[in-house]
Formats: C-alpha cells, sequence, structure tokens
C-alpha cells in the first residue's frame, strides 16, 4: 500500500523515521516534503499535497505531521473527498479507519513519543473500515454536502425549541 506524507519542520524528525518504518514494513512511502528544515515553513504546502495524493489514488493512505497536528488536519480536510482525522491515540487511530473511512491522519509531532506516533500509525494503516450502514450512511452526508452544499435533512426526531428556527429551512424564510 502506498503511503502519502507531509509535515512541516516540526514533523520532519517524525516522517524521516516513518519513511524507514513504513519501507521496512512493507509499504510504499511517498515524501510530499519538506525535505530540509526550515522554522518558517507552511505546513499546507505539504499536508494539500500528500492528501491530494491520495484522493487521486484509491487505496492508498496519508499521515501528514506538525507540531500539534491540528492545522496539517485542517489543510489535509480542504481536498475534496479526504477525511483527515487527528490521531493522538491508539484508540482514536482505531475510530478514525472503523467509523470514519478516514484516509488521513494527523498526528503531533511535539504530542507524543516517536513509538507512541509509530504505533498510532501502525494502528491506522491495519485497521479497516467496518462497512457498517450507519458509518456509511454518515460518511454518505458529509460527502452530500461538500458536493452540493445543501444541508442534510434534520430527523424528525430533532425538535427545533421557541424561536429556534433552522436557519437553512427556506418555510423559515
Amino acid at each position: 500500500m502506498r503511503v502519502h506524507l507531509g509535515c512541516d519542520h516540526a514533523g520532519l524528525d517524525l516522517k524521516a523515521h516513518l519513511v524507514a518504518w513504513l519501507t521496512e514494513h512493507g509499504y510504499e512511502p511517498v515524501d510530499h516534503g519538506p525535505f530540509v528544515y526550515d522554522a518558517l515553513d507552511d505546513y499546507p504546502v505539504f499536508c494539500i499535497r500528500a492528501a491530494e495524493a491520495v484522493a487521486a489514488e484509491p487505496g492508498s493512505l496519508g499521515v501528514v505531521i506538525g507540531g500539534s497536528g491540528n492545522g496539517e488536519q485542517m489543510a489535509a480536510n480542504k481536498v475534496a473527498g479526504i477525511r483527515s482525522a487527528l490521531v493522538w491515540s491508539e484508540e482514536t487511530a482505531t475510530l478514525a479507519r472503523e467509523h470514519n473511512d478516514a484516509q488521513v491522519i494527523a498526528v503531533g509531532g511535539r504530542m507524543h513519543s516517536l513509538d507512541e506516533m509509530t504505533r498510532f500509525v501502525e494502528v491506522f494503516l491495519a485497521t479497516p473500515f467496518s462497512g457498517e450502514e450507519r458509518h456509511a450512511r454518515r460518511i454518505a452526508m458529509m460527502a452530500d454536502y461538500e458536493r452540493t452544499h445543501d444541508l442534510p435533512p434534520l430527523p424528525s426526531s430533532a425538535q427545533a425549541g421557541p424561536g429556534a428556527d433552522d436557519p437553512a429551512d427556506p418555510a423559515d424564510a
């Protein structure tokens, strides 16, 4: 499996470690940069490229890395069709794949040890999407919104309180 990687200066050492680890474990890493340390680099440059590559190659996965992982996750999520999850534990790595069918994870290089982060990536790559109907339905809602920008319909069980009209409902206009 091909694994696309992108980071900023705070993730450079972890990315280099992951490239070697992925190769040793039979994966095909694709490094989208950066390749040298620059304390002023901009993570969107590299993380968007990694996420674009994942979107263009169904079946591949991606890892984006920064100091906290927050900005990197946000950048990856700007790519149409990408679901990127911020991972900070084995459980969040598992759930990102199992429930959300995330294709990209973001990890914080300053938040965890090298061993912890490597384990998060290992768990993410080894966990399949469950395919459960409720999870597939929710992913489809997000994909539909991304495509149309129409809000998902409220379920009949959702009762708005007094004066809490749904701004997206044309009947409320």
